[in-house]
């Protein structure tokens, strides 16, 4: 019988496509592939070391699996991801139980990874993280429907903030012809909703082809038959113009959904983020995109207690959410990782502080998506099955307005038919809770 490998994928979704990969490979090699690592005879901890609390997250899943295999439940570990390409032999160092540390320019060899540590071997592993592969096949863990599309990997903005550039290293886009051709395959095997991400997908195609080129891609995209939402993640605000936005408004596959992290609105917070932009300028631009795109559904995500940030700024911000009424938000404290030059910087807040500021963005964003959510009783909404509720007794599934995983759902009764993940059906909305939206199938035929 062949060894059992599981993985437990941790952090973004860029991370989770990572993943898929090397599951790939893995099964490919005969390995059986387990759902449940703890049921594994290798577990692989995919992790992200992105902020802090991703961190602690990743070193508390790890130190489970250092428990089951002090008890003999599991024989080898392998930790792989962003917290092993940004602490590399620290955590062996601190966690000798591992088996292997292995850097993202290194998940092509995985299998090899996996045949040394079974032969006994304790290793650590990296090369450049530009050898992190960008095409490739995957065995998918999303759910069936629906897929991720990873149109670049690394990053050049350098937020003053932010370690993702020392971790994934430069901004690098994959070919046109290669992600088409992916997207084709992964539609041929029942996906209906492609989610396109990157850490900054408006600057697709710049490295290749000397411009943006994501409305191009998207055009293309959205000549693939069989597909029906095509959705957009981490756009950029400065590289936001016309011609990606006409796409967005004009093709019918594309969802009127944008998700644009801004993190602040104060100009002076923003230049010391290494970000660009002040207040006018954003309330301009999303003035902009509600004019250009009718309807559309603006997420974005805020950063509270930046070093500096005084009462007024803070207040300033609060007060810009309020005006702009975002459909989607999420507000995190800011997090001082090391290396980056925000750590250095004079002006660090207390985590009380920091943490304060963003419970009061989010009660706020509270109120406003209750109150934006009222307006859409009486609708019928298309949504998507993605399962059943057994506890409340109901389906739930998304409409175009929510991006899995991070926005809301839609709990809806189906009285005169079974559904399966993956159906389309309209429902009509009868009630709100929380962030979530209350229906019943109004009517029952598919798309």
């Amino acid at each position: 019988m062949s060894l059992k490998v599981g993985m437990v994928s941790l952090g973004c979704s860029k991370n989770q496509v990572d993943a898929e990969r090397m599951l790939y490979k893995i099964n490919e090699a005969g390995y059986q592939l387990v759902s449940d690592a703890a049921l594994a005879d290798i577990a692989i901890i995919n992790t992200c070391g992105f902020i802090q609390s991703a961190k602690e997250e990743a070193i508390e899943t790890i130190l489970e699996f250092v428990a089951l295999k002090n008890e003999g439940r599991i024989k080898h570990i392998i930790i792989t991801g962003c917290l092993a390409e940004r602490y590399r032999e620290e955590i062996l160092a601190e966690i000798p139980e591992a088996d292997a540390v292995i850097g993202i320019g290194c998940n092509d060899d995985i299998v090899s990874v996996i045949e040394k540590v079974t032969g006994g071997e304790q290793l650590t592993k990296f090369g450049v993280k530009e050898g992190l592969c960008l095409t490739g096949k995957r065995i998918r863990t999303t759910l069936p429907f629906f897929s991720y599309l990873k149109i670049a990997e690394g990053c050049d903005n350098c937020c003053s903030y932010c370690s993702i550039p020392k971790i994934r290293g430069r901004f690098r886009s994959v070919p046109m012809e290669d992600l088409v051709a992916e997207a084709e395959s992964l539609v041929e095997h029942g996906v209906r909703e492609l989610i396109v991400i990157a850490q900054d997908t408006t600057r697709y195609g710049e490295d290749l082809y000397g411009k943006p080129a994501l409305a191009e891609l998207l055009k293309k995209l959205c000549s693939i038959e069989q597909l029906k939402w095509i959705r957009v993640l981490y756009l950029y605000p400065e590289r936001i113009n016309d011609e990606l936005l006409d796409v967005i408004a004009n093709e019918e596959k594309i969802v009127k959904y944008m998700d644009i992290p801004i993190q602040h609105c104060d100009g002076e917070i923003l230049k010391r983020m290494h970000r660009h932009g002040n207040e006018e300028e954003l309330k301009k631009l999303f003035t902009h995109i509600r004019e250009k795109v009718p309807g559309v559904i603006i997420r974005t995500t805020l950063i509270t207690g930046f070093p500096g940030e005084t009462e007024e700024q803070f207040n300033r911000l609060a007060d810009f959410v309020t005006e702009m009424r975002f459909d989607r938000l999420g507000c995190f404290p800011y997090s001082a990782e090391e290396d980056t030059p925000a750590a250095k910087m004079d002006g660090q807040l207390d985590e009380d502080v920091k943490q304060h500021r963003a419970d009061i963005i989010m009660e706020q964003q509270m109120i406003i998506a209750n109150e934006n959510n009222v307006k859409h009783y009486g609708e019928i909404l298309e949504v998507v099955t993605e399962g059943f509720d057994r506890y409340g007794d109901c389906y739930f599934g998304r409409s175009a307005m929510d991006a899995p995983d991070i926005d809301g759902k839609i709990f809806f009764t189906s009285p005169k038919r079974k559904l399966v993940p993956g159906l389309f059906v309209k429902v009509k909305i009868t009630s709100v809770m929380d962030y979530d939206l209350i229906g019943e199938v109004y009517d029952e035929s598919s798309k």
